[in-house]
Protein backbone atom coordinates (compact mmCIF):
# COMPACT_ATOMS: atom_id res chain seq x y z
CA UNK A 1 0.00 0.00 0.00
CA UNK A 2 1.46 3.22 -0.87
CA UNK A 3 -0.55 6.59 -0.20
CA UNK A 4 0.42 10.21 -1.72
CA UNK A 5 0.86 12.70 0.67
CA UNK A 6 -0.18 16.71 0.36
CA UNK A 7 3.13 17.46 -1.32
CA UNK A 8 3.86 14.53 -3.30
CA UNK A 9 0.01 15.54 -4.55
CA UNK A 10 1.30 19.00 -5.27
CA UNK A 11 3.29 17.91 -7.73
CA UNK A 12 1.29 15.34 -9.93
CA UNK A 13 1.62 16.19 -13.75
CA UNK A 14 -1.99 16.73 -15.92
CA UNK A 15 -1.35 13.37 -16.70
CA UNK A 16 -0.84 12.18 -13.86
CA UNK A 17 -3.87 14.01 -12.55
CA UNK A 18 -5.70 12.62 -15.41
CA UNK A 19 -4.72 8.82 -15.27
CA UNK A 20 -5.95 9.17 -11.54
CA UNK A 21 -9.12 9.89 -12.33
CA UNK A 22 -9.40 7.30 -14.86
CA UNK A 23 -8.56 5.18 -12.04
CA UNK A 24 -10.34 6.07 -8.96
CA UNK A 25 -12.86 8.53 -9.82
CA UNK A 26 -14.61 8.79 -13.39
CA UNK A 27 -12.94 7.59 -16.65
CA UNK A 28 -15.50 9.65 -18.96
CA UNK A 29 -15.49 12.57 -16.90
CA UNK A 30 -11.93 12.82 -18.32
CA UNK A 31 -13.52 12.07 -21.66
CA UNK A 32 -16.35 14.42 -21.33
CA UNK A 33 -14.23 17.36 -19.70
CA UNK A 34 -11.79 17.16 -22.19
CA UNK A 35 -14.57 16.83 -25.42
CA UNK A 36 -16.05 20.49 -24.11
CA UNK A 37 -12.05 21.79 -24.00
CA UNK A 38 -11.79 22.19 -20.42
CA UNK A 39 -9.66 19.94 -17.79
CA UNK A 40 -6.30 20.80 -20.09
CA UNK A 41 -4.62 22.59 -17.48
CA UNK A 42 -3.72 22.65 -13.86
CA UNK A 43 -4.03 25.58 -11.49
CA UNK A 44 -1.25 26.64 -9.43
CA UNK A 45 -3.35 29.20 -7.05
CA UNK A 46 -6.02 31.56 -7.64
CA UNK A 47 -6.89 35.39 -6.29
CA UNK A 48 -9.66 37.18 -6.73
CA UNK A 49 -11.11 37.23 -10.55
CA UNK A 50 -7.46 35.20 -11.53
CA UNK A 51 -6.10 31.97 -11.82
CA UNK A 52 -2.55 31.30 -12.35
CA UNK A 53 -1.86 28.28 -14.00
CA UNK A 54 1.24 25.61 -13.58
CA UNK A 55 2.66 26.91 -17.19
CA UNK A 56 3.06 30.42 -16.18
CA UNK A 57 -0.09 32.10 -17.59
CA UNK A 58 -2.86 34.30 -15.74
CA UNK A 59 -6.65 33.38 -16.00
CA UNK A 60 -9.30 35.81 -15.74
CA UNK A 61 -11.97 33.73 -14.12
CA UNK A 62 -15.47 35.41 -14.48
CA UNK A 63 -17.52 32.09 -13.71
CA UNK A 64 -17.91 33.21 -10.44
CA UNK A 65 -17.42 29.29 -9.05
CA UNK A 66 -21.17 29.08 -10.62
CA UNK A 67 -22.35 31.29 -7.86
CA UNK A 68 -20.12 30.13 -5.02
CA UNK A 69 -17.27 32.90 -5.75
CA UNK A 70 -19.06 36.14 -4.76
CA UNK A 71 -15.74 37.24 -2.69
CA UNK A 72 -13.80 35.53 -5.04
CA UNK A 73 -10.81 32.85 -4.76
CA UNK A 74 -9.15 33.85 -1.22
CA UNK A 75 -10.44 36.91 -0.12
CA UNK A 76 -7.76 37.69 2.66
CA UNK A 77 -11.02 38.00 5.50
CA UNK A 78 -11.96 34.53 4.88
CA UNK A 79 -8.53 33.11 4.98
CA UNK A 80 -7.93 34.83 7.86
CA UNK A 81 -11.34 33.73 9.89
CA UNK A 82 -9.85 29.90 9.14
CA UNK A 83 -6.32 30.32 10.08
CA UNK A 84 -7.56 32.02 13.74
CA UNK A 85 -10.57 28.93 13.71
CA UNK A 86 -7.68 26.57 13.13
CA UNK A 87 -4.90 28.65 15.33
CA UNK A 88 -7.53 28.86 18.73
CA UNK A 89 -7.71 25.07 18.28
CA UNK A 90 -11.67 25.66 18.28
CA UNK A 91 -13.72 22.95 18.49
CA UNK A 92 -15.26 21.83 14.99
CA UNK A 93 -18.25 19.45 15.75
CA UNK A 94 -20.14 17.82 19.10
CA UNK A 95 -24.00 17.32 18.72
CA UNK A 96 -24.21 17.76 22.70
CA UNK A 97 -22.52 21.43 22.94
CA UNK A 98 -23.99 24.34 21.82
CA UNK A 99 -22.68 25.80 19.15
CA UNK A 100 -22.01 29.89 18.98
CA UNK A 101 -21.05 29.64 15.32
CA UNK A 102 -24.21 28.47 14.84
CA UNK A 103 -26.16 30.79 16.89
CA UNK A 104 -24.36 34.01 15.84
CA UNK A 105 -24.98 32.96 12.15
CA UNK A 106 -28.26 31.76 12.55
CA UNK A 107 -29.12 35.53 14.38
CA UNK A 108 -26.76 37.13 11.39
CA UNK A 109 -29.49 36.19 8.53
CA UNK A 110 -32.59 36.95 10.82
CA UNK A 111 -31.35 40.43 10.85
CA UNK A 112 -30.92 40.64 7.31
CA UNK A 113 -33.93 38.97 5.85
CA UNK A 114 -36.81 40.59 5.62
CA UNK A 115 -40.21 39.38 7.97
CA UNK A 116 -39.93 36.66 10.64
CA UNK A 117 -37.61 34.84 8.44
CA UNK A 118 -35.62 34.11 11.40
CA UNK A 119 -35.18 29.78 12.14
CA UNK A 120 -32.18 28.96 10.27
CA UNK A 121 -30.81 25.17 10.00
CA UNK A 122 -27.32 24.79 7.70
CA UNK A 123 -26.56 21.44 6.09
CA UNK A 124 -23.75 21.14 3.87
CA UNK A 125 -24.77 21.71 0.31
CA UNK A 126 -27.58 23.60 -2.04
CA UNK A 127 -29.39 20.52 -2.50
CA UNK A 128 -29.61 19.61 1.23
CA UNK A 129 -31.49 22.78 1.77
CA UNK A 130 -33.92 22.31 -0.80
CA UNK A 131 -34.81 18.85 0.87
CA UNK A 132 -34.95 20.01 4.32
CA UNK A 133 -37.17 23.11 3.51
CA UNK A 134 -39.28 20.50 1.32
CA UNK A 135 -39.53 18.18 4.62
CA UNK A 136 -39.96 20.87 6.55
CA UNK A 137 -43.39 21.87 4.56
CA UNK A 138 -44.14 18.65 4.85
CA UNK A 139 -44.43 18.10 8.35
CA UNK A 140 -45.85 21.56 8.89
CA UNK A 141 -49.14 19.99 7.26
CA UNK A 142 -48.17 16.85 9.72
CA UNK A 143 -48.25 14.92 6.69
CA UNK A 144 -51.97 14.99 5.58
CA UNK A 145 -51.20 16.66 1.80
CA UNK A 146 -49.03 14.90 -0.55
CA UNK A 147 -48.73 17.34 -3.75
CA UNK A 148 -45.68 19.51 -4.27
CA UNK A 149 -45.49 22.41 -7.18
CA UNK A 150 -42.16 23.41 -9.18
CA UNK A 151 -41.95 25.13 -12.24
CA UNK A 152 -41.43 23.76 -15.34
CA UNK A 153 -38.18 25.81 -15.96
CA UNK A 154 -36.27 24.53 -12.23
CA UNK A 155 -33.01 23.35 -11.12
CA UNK A 156 -32.82 22.43 -7.36
CA UNK A 157 -30.29 19.92 -7.49
CA UNK A 158 -29.26 16.00 -7.85
CA UNK A 159 -29.90 14.05 -5.12
CA UNK A 160 -32.77 11.57 -5.17
CA UNK A 161 -35.34 13.93 -4.11
CA UNK A 162 -34.16 17.48 -5.27
CA UNK A 163 -33.39 15.59 -8.52
CA UNK A 164 -37.00 14.79 -8.87
CA UNK A 165 -37.92 18.38 -7.84
CA UNK A 166 -35.49 19.51 -10.57
CA UNK A 167 -37.41 20.03 -13.87
CA UNK A 168 -36.62 17.31 -16.58
CA UNK A 169 -33.18 18.34 -18.66
CA UNK A 170 -33.61 15.56 -21.16
CA UNK A 171 -30.91 13.51 -18.82
CA UNK A 172 -30.71 9.84 -20.36
CA UNK A 173 -31.71 8.20 -16.86
CA UNK A 174 -34.77 8.35 -14.22
CA UNK A 175 -33.83 8.18 -10.64
CA UNK A 176 -37.02 7.49 -8.08
CA UNK A 177 -37.91 10.45 -6.66
CA UNK A 178 -40.76 11.88 -3.76
CA UNK A 179 -44.06 11.43 -4.55
CA UNK A 180 -46.52 14.14 -5.68
CA UNK A 181 -44.54 16.35 -7.81
CA UNK A 182 -46.47 18.76 -10.39
CA UNK A 183 -45.92 20.91 -12.15
CA UNK A 184 -46.70 24.85 -13.28
CA UNK A 185 -45.00 27.48 -15.45
CA UNK A 186 -42.65 29.68 -15.25
CA UNK A 187 -43.76 33.45 -14.36
CA UNK A 188 -47.39 32.46 -15.01
CA UNK A 189 -49.96 32.67 -12.39
CA UNK A 190 -52.68 31.16 -13.95
CA UNK A 191 -51.02 28.27 -14.68
CA UNK A 192 -49.93 27.57 -11.14
CA UNK A 193 -53.84 28.72 -10.17
CA UNK A 194 -54.73 25.65 -12.20
CA UNK A 195 -52.16 23.25 -10.78
CA UNK A 196 -53.75 24.30 -6.89
CA UNK A 197 -56.94 23.70 -8.41
CA UNK A 198 -56.23 20.28 -9.72
CA UNK A 199 -54.66 19.41 -6.43
CA UNK A 200 -57.17 21.65 -4.51
CA UNK A 201 -56.38 20.90 -0.61
CA UNK A 202 -53.14 18.83 -1.28
CA UNK A 203 -50.61 21.30 -1.79
CA UNK A 204 -48.40 21.05 0.97
CA UNK A 205 -44.97 23.43 -0.74
CA UNK A 206 -44.71 25.27 -3.64
CA UNK A 207 -40.80 25.44 -5.03
CA UNK A 208 -39.73 28.16 -6.95
CA UNK A 209 -36.65 30.44 -8.10
CA UNK A 210 -37.13 33.91 -8.17
CA UNK A 211 -34.39 34.22 -10.49
CA UNK A 212 -33.60 31.71 -12.91
CA UNK A 213 -29.74 30.70 -13.29
CA UNK A 214 -30.26 28.03 -15.67
CA UNK A 215 -32.07 29.91 -17.89
CA UNK A 216 -31.65 34.34 -16.82
CA UNK A 217 -34.77 34.25 -16.77
CA UNK A 218 -36.79 36.05 -13.94
CA UNK A 219 -40.25 36.10 -12.04
CA UNK A 220 -41.89 39.42 -12.23
CA UNK A 221 -42.77 41.12 -9.24
CA UNK A 222 -46.66 41.10 -10.03
CA UNK A 223 -46.22 37.01 -10.56
CA UNK A 224 -44.27 36.60 -7.00
CA UNK A 225 -46.75 39.03 -4.96
CA UNK A 226 -49.64 36.56 -6.85
CA UNK A 227 -48.19 33.74 -5.72
CA UNK A 228 -47.33 34.79 -1.77
CA UNK A 229 -51.08 35.98 -1.73
CA UNK A 230 -52.32 32.66 -3.26
CA UNK A 231 -50.00 30.63 -0.77
CA UNK A 232 -51.92 32.49 1.80
CA UNK A 233 -55.20 31.52 0.73
CA UNK A 234 -54.42 27.94 0.60
CA UNK A 235 -51.89 27.42 3.45
CA UNK A 236 -49.11 26.28 0.72
CA UNK A 237 -45.73 26.81 1.91
CA UNK A 238 -44.27 29.16 -0.49
CA UNK A 239 -40.33 28.60 -0.70
CA UNK A 240 -37.84 30.63 -2.53
CA UNK A 241 -34.74 28.75 -3.93
CA UNK A 242 -31.73 31.56 -4.46
CA UNK A 243 -29.20 29.01 -3.14
CA UNK A 244 -27.36 30.81 -6.44
CA UNK A 245 -28.45 33.96 -6.60
CA UNK A 246 -27.59 34.97 -2.75
CA UNK A 247 -25.59 37.45 -1.13
CA UNK A 248 -25.91 40.43 -3.93
CA UNK A 249 -25.00 38.07 -7.31
CA UNK A 250 -28.04 39.38 -9.03
CA UNK A 251 -27.98 42.72 -7.14
CA UNK A 252 -30.45 42.92 -4.32
CA UNK A 253 -28.76 40.79 -1.24
CA UNK A 254 -31.42 38.57 -2.57
CA UNK A 255 -33.13 38.68 -5.67
CA UNK A 256 -36.26 38.56 -4.00
CA UNK A 257 -35.77 41.45 -1.62
CA UNK A 258 -35.85 44.10 -4.12
CA UNK A 259 -39.62 44.01 -3.90
CA UNK A 260 -40.95 45.68 -0.69
CA UNK A 261 -42.71 43.39 1.75
CA UNK A 262 -42.08 40.17 -0.15
CA UNK A 263 -41.39 37.36 2.34
CA UNK A 264 -41.15 33.27 1.17
CA UNK A 265 -41.78 31.18 4.23
CA UNK A 266 -38.82 29.24 3.72
CA UNK A 267 -35.69 30.68 2.30
CA UNK A 268 -32.94 28.59 0.80
CA UNK A 269 -29.36 29.60 0.21
CA UNK A 270 -25.73 28.25 -0.16
CA UNK A 271 -23.00 28.73 -2.56
CA UNK A 272 -21.45 32.11 -1.89
CA UNK A 273 -22.37 32.12 2.08
CA UNK A 274 -19.18 29.80 1.77
CA UNK A 275 -17.06 32.48 0.92
CA UNK A 276 -15.86 30.34 -1.63
CA UNK A 277 -13.91 28.18 0.85
CA UNK A 278 -16.83 26.39 3.02
CA UNK A 279 -19.14 23.67 1.87
CA UNK A 280 -22.55 25.38 3.65
CA UNK A 281 -26.00 25.65 2.93
CA UNK A 282 -28.71 27.13 4.68
CA UNK A 283 -32.64 27.33 5.01
CA UNK A 284 -34.17 30.02 6.95
CA UNK A 285 -38.24 29.75 7.99
CA UNK A 286 -40.23 31.74 8.95
CA UNK A 287 -41.05 31.68 13.02
CA UNK A 288 -44.76 30.36 13.01
CA UNK A 289 -43.91 27.39 9.98
CA UNK A 290 -41.15 26.16 11.72
CA UNK A 291 -42.86 26.39 15.56
CA UNK A 292 -45.71 24.47 13.74
CA UNK A 293 -43.62 21.43 12.17
CA UNK A 294 -40.77 21.04 14.86
CA UNK A 295 -40.95 23.29 17.48
CA UNK A 296 -41.61 20.54 20.71
CA UNK A 297 -40.33 18.23 22.44
CA UNK A 298 -40.74 15.11 20.58
CA UNK A 299 -40.11 16.99 17.01
CA UNK A 300 -36.78 19.03 17.81
CA UNK A 301 -34.29 17.01 16.31
CA UNK A 302 -36.33 15.72 13.50
CA UNK A 303 -35.52 18.76 11.20
CA UNK A 304 -31.91 17.09 10.72
CA UNK A 305 -31.34 16.18 6.83
CA UNK A 306 -27.70 15.39 8.03
CA UNK A 307 -26.68 15.21 11.81
CA UNK A 308 -23.20 14.43 11.40
CA UNK A 309 -21.72 17.32 9.69
CA UNK A 310 -25.06 19.83 10.78
CA UNK A 311 -23.04 22.77 11.84
CA UNK A 312 -19.83 22.22 11.43
CA UNK A 313 -17.58 24.67 13.26
CA UNK A 314 -15.17 26.17 10.77
CA UNK A 315 -17.78 26.12 7.92
CA UNK A 316 -20.22 28.57 10.23
CA UNK A 317 -17.07 30.66 11.08
CA UNK A 318 -16.61 30.91 7.55
CA UNK A 319 -19.91 31.90 6.98
CA UNK A 320 -20.45 34.32 9.66
CA UNK A 321 -17.53 36.49 8.10
CA UNK A 322 -18.82 36.13 4.27
CA UNK A 323 -21.76 37.56 5.17
CA UNK A 324 -20.17 40.16 6.88
CA UNK A 325 -18.44 41.04 3.76
CA UNK A 326 -21.11 41.09 1.68
CA UNK A 327 -23.33 43.19 4.35
CA UNK A 328 -20.30 45.82 5.13
CA UNK A 329 -18.76 45.94 1.28
CA UNK A 330 -22.31 46.42 -0.22
CA UNK A 331 -21.68 43.11 -2.70
CA UNK A 332 -25.06 44.22 -4.34
CA UNK A 333 -24.19 47.42 -5.15
CA UNK A 334 -21.25 46.33 -6.60
CA UNK A 335 -23.09 43.60 -8.91
CA UNK A 336 -25.53 46.65 -9.81
CA UNK A 337 -21.99 48.33 -11.01
CA UNK A 338 -21.39 45.27 -12.89
CA UNK A 339 -24.82 45.21 -14.61
CA UNK A 340 -24.10 49.24 -15.26
CA UNK A 341 -21.18 47.94 -17.91
CA UNK A 342 -22.12 44.38 -18.83
CA UNK A 343 -25.92 45.22 -19.63
CA UNK A 344 -25.28 48.03 -22.14
CA UNK A 345 -22.02 46.48 -23.63
CA UNK A 346 -23.80 42.95 -24.26
CA UNK A 347 -26.90 44.51 -25.75
CA UNK A 348 -24.44 46.42 -28.43
CA UNK A 349 -23.23 43.25 -28.83
CA UNK A 350 -26.40 41.44 -29.40
CA UNK A 351 -27.49 43.85 -32.31
CA UNK A 352 -24.32 44.10 -33.74
CA UNK A 353 -24.47 39.99 -34.28
CA UNK A 354 -28.00 39.40 -34.87
CA UNK A 355 -27.04 36.30 -37.01
CA UNK A 356 -24.50 34.38 -34.04
CA UNK A 357 -26.39 36.12 -30.57
CA UNK A 358 -30.20 35.14 -30.35
CA UNK A 359 -30.53 36.71 -27.05
CA UNK A 360 -28.79 38.12 -23.86
CA UNK A 361 -30.48 38.63 -20.64
CA UNK A 362 -29.67 38.84 -16.84
CA UNK A 363 -29.32 40.65 -13.68
CA UNK A 364 -26.54 42.33 -11.70
CA UNK A 365 -23.87 39.76 -12.13
CA UNK A 366 -25.31 37.40 -13.69
CA UNK A 367 -25.92 37.16 -17.75
CA UNK A 368 -26.48 34.65 -20.27
CA UNK A 369 -25.47 34.79 -23.62
CA UNK A 370 -27.43 32.97 -26.21
CA UNK A 371 -25.47 32.08 -29.28
CA UNK A 372 -26.85 30.09 -32.77
CA UNK A 373 -25.79 29.43 -35.61
CA UNK A 374 -26.50 28.59 -39.11
CA UNK A 375 -28.46 25.31 -38.85
CA UNK A 376 -27.11 23.51 -41.81
CA UNK A 377 -23.27 24.38 -40.96
CA UNK A 378 -24.02 23.14 -37.16
CA UNK A 379 -26.14 19.62 -38.17
CA UNK A 380 -23.26 18.74 -41.11
CA UNK A 381 -20.72 19.04 -38.31
CA UNK A 382 -22.79 16.96 -35.97
CA UNK A 383 -21.74 14.13 -38.31
CA UNK A 384 -18.28 14.19 -37.33
CA UNK A 385 -19.04 13.42 -33.05
CA UNK A 386 -19.16 10.35 -31.21
CA UNK A 387 -22.94 8.63 -31.56
CA UNK A 388 -23.19 9.17 -27.52
CA UNK A 389 -22.56 12.90 -27.23
CA UNK A 390 -24.41 13.93 -30.68
CA UNK A 391 -27.85 12.31 -29.55
CA UNK A 392 -28.11 14.78 -26.50
CA UNK A 393 -30.91 16.96 -27.40
CA UNK A 394 -28.88 19.84 -25.59
CA UNK A 395 -25.25 18.86 -27.80
CA UNK A 396 -26.06 21.77 -30.39
CA UNK A 397 -26.40 24.49 -28.16
CA UNK A 398 -23.36 23.02 -26.04
CA UNK A 399 -21.07 22.59 -29.31
CA UNK A 400 -21.99 26.37 -30.15
CA UNK A 401 -21.10 27.54 -26.25
CA UNK A 402 -17.80 25.04 -26.05
CA UNK A 403 -16.63 26.16 -29.67
CA UNK A 404 -17.03 30.14 -28.23
CA UNK A 405 -15.36 29.41 -24.63
CA UNK A 406 -12.64 27.94 -26.01
CA UNK A 407 -11.66 30.84 -28.35
CA UNK A 408 -12.25 33.19 -25.44
CA UNK A 409 -10.11 30.95 -23.28
CA UNK A 410 -7.36 30.68 -25.41
CA UNK A 411 -7.33 34.05 -27.54
CA UNK A 412 -8.13 36.15 -24.65
CA UNK A 413 -7.66 34.20 -21.76
CA UNK A 414 -10.91 34.63 -20.09
CA UNK A 415 -12.51 31.52 -18.28
CA UNK A 416 -16.57 31.71 -18.84
CA UNK A 417 -18.88 28.65 -18.69
CA UNK A 418 -22.04 27.44 -20.05
CA UNK A 419 -25.68 26.38 -17.69
CA UNK A 420 -25.90 22.22 -17.50
CA UNK A 421 -29.59 23.06 -17.78
CA UNK A 422 -31.76 25.08 -19.30
CA UNK A 423 -30.76 26.06 -22.85
CA UNK A 424 -27.21 26.07 -22.43
CA UNK A 425 -26.18 29.63 -22.58
CA UNK A 426 -22.79 31.17 -22.09
CA UNK A 427 -22.77 32.47 -18.86
CA UNK A 428 -20.66 35.71 -17.78
CA UNK A 429 -21.15 35.49 -13.91
CA UNK A 430 -18.62 37.31 -12.41
CA UNK A 431 -16.86 37.43 -8.66
CA UNK A 432 -18.20 40.63 -7.07
CA UNK A 433 -14.73 41.84 -6.17
CA UNK A 434 -13.87 41.65 -10.09
CA UNK A 435 -12.06 45.15 -11.33
CA UNK A 436 -13.88 46.97 -13.83
CA UNK A 437 -11.50 47.02 -16.63
CA UNK A 438 -12.12 43.29 -16.31
CA UNK A 439 -15.28 43.10 -17.23
CA UNK A 440 -14.78 45.78 -20.45
CA UNK A 441 -12.00 43.24 -21.48
CA UNK A 442 -14.60 40.52 -21.58
CA UNK A 443 -16.94 42.51 -23.53
CA UNK A 444 -13.65 43.58 -25.97
CA UNK A 445 -12.95 39.57 -26.10
CA UNK A 446 -16.43 38.84 -26.68
CA UNK A 447 -16.49 40.90 -29.31
CA UNK A 448 -13.55 39.72 -31.29
CA UNK A 449 -14.79 36.23 -30.81
CA UNK A 450 -18.09 36.51 -32.31
CA UNK A 451 -16.16 38.51 -35.34
CA UNK A 452 -14.68 35.22 -36.48
CA UNK A 453 -18.15 33.74 -36.74
CA UNK A 454 -19.72 31.47 -34.90
CA UNK A 455 -19.32 28.37 -38.23
CA UNK A 456 -15.53 29.09 -37.91
CA UNK A 457 -15.20 28.85 -34.46
CA UNK A 458 -17.35 25.91 -34.40
CA UNK A 459 -15.39 24.41 -37.13
CA UNK A 460 -11.91 25.38 -35.06
CA UNK A 461 -13.65 23.45 -32.21
CA UNK A 462 -14.23 20.10 -33.96
CA UNK A 463 -11.39 19.61 -35.84
CA UNK A 464 -8.93 20.16 -32.64
CA UNK A 465 -11.33 17.68 -30.41
CA UNK A 466 -11.47 15.13 -33.61
CA UNK A 467 -7.50 15.64 -33.90
CA UNK A 468 -6.94 14.89 -30.12
CA UNK A 469 -9.62 12.86 -29.38
CA UNK A 470 -11.92 11.26 -31.87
Amino acid sequence: MRLIDIEEAEQLSLKEVQQLYREYVNSSQVSLMRSFGFGRELVERAEGCYLYLKDGRRITDLTGGVGVLNHGHNHPRILEARRRFAERRRMEVHKTYFSPYLAALSHNLAQILPGDLDHAFFPNSGAESIEGAVKCAYKYHRGKRGTVLRATTAFHGKLLGSGGLTAAQGHSFSFPTIPGIADFEYDDLDSVREAVAAHSGDVYALLIEPFSASTMRQCSEEFLLGLRALCDQEDIVLIYDEIYTGWGKTGSMFHFTRYEGLVPDILCTSKALGGGKSSISGFVVRGPVYRRAYDNLGDALLQTTSTTYYGFGEENATAIEAVRIAVEDDYPARARDIEAILAPGLERIAKAFPDDVADVRGSGALWGLFLQGNPGLVESMLKLVPGGLSKDPGFRNKLLASAFLQAMYEDHGIYLYYTLNGDHPVVIGPPLVTPPDEIRRCLEAIEATLSIGVGKLVRRFLKQKVSHLW
